[in-house]
């Protein structure tokens, strides 16, 4: 019996001073979470603006020297000094959430960038969606009246892009998300 009772007490006052630990290092790392977040926002709407910044410390100075940002309702969109828009996108994957950034060029009809920040699809299949040479196909295609994805190799008009073969359906879930992200965007835009 006092041995059960030594174990309880052991496991009550551990838990609580591993509680008091955790929640006093949340606070103390809380202000360098929040930095390097806006720090990884910021430079992936860099990237998806193709603005070249080097290093990480380069980041705020130049995303502020080449960055307007505009609200339309509860959305933030990101402009380019040349007047190419950029806008976060989120929605459902196969297996998770598919959250990213794409810009549009200055015309608004023609995709510049697609970056994928998180994603948790099938590794080897689904998850090659956040790879250079996939996203890369994505430049310069037409968003109006929609992107089509099509079977690997097929991709031949201005709005089409090639699917990942064995993975039907991140592929569907994907032009799915992008197609609905970008209307609605363009339609805030466009207001």
């Amino acid at each position: 019996m006092k041995a059960a009772l030594r174990i309880i007490i052991f496991v009550i006052v551990m838990g609580t001073v591993s509680g008091i630990m955790l929640v006093g290092l949340s606070k103390i790392t809380e202000p360098q979470i929040k930095k390097n977040e806006e720090l990884k926002l910021k430079s992936s709407i860099l990237d998806a603006l193709e603005v070249p910044y080097g290093s990480k410390e380069a980041v705020l100075g130049l995303f502020e020297q080449n960055v307007e940002v505009l609200q339309k309702d509860k959305y933030a969109f990101y402009r380019g000094a040349d007047g190419a828009v950029a806008f976060k996108f989120e929605g459902p994957g196969l297996w998770g959430p598919i959250r990213g950034i794409a810009s549009i060029n200055s015309d608004l009809k023609t995709i510049r960038t697609i970056k994928i920040l998180h994603q948790e699809e099938t590794p080897g299949l689904g998850a090659r969606i956040v790879e250079k040479e996939y996203l890369g196909q994505f430049k310069n295609k037409e968003v109006i009246p929609r992107l089509i994805f099509t079977a690997q190799g097929h991709a031949r008009a201005n709005n089409e892009v090639d699917a990942i073969t064995g993975a039907t359906g991140t592929s569907r879930a994907l032009e799915k998300l992008l197609n609905e992200s970008i209307e609605k965007n363009l339609s805030l835009l466009k207001s």
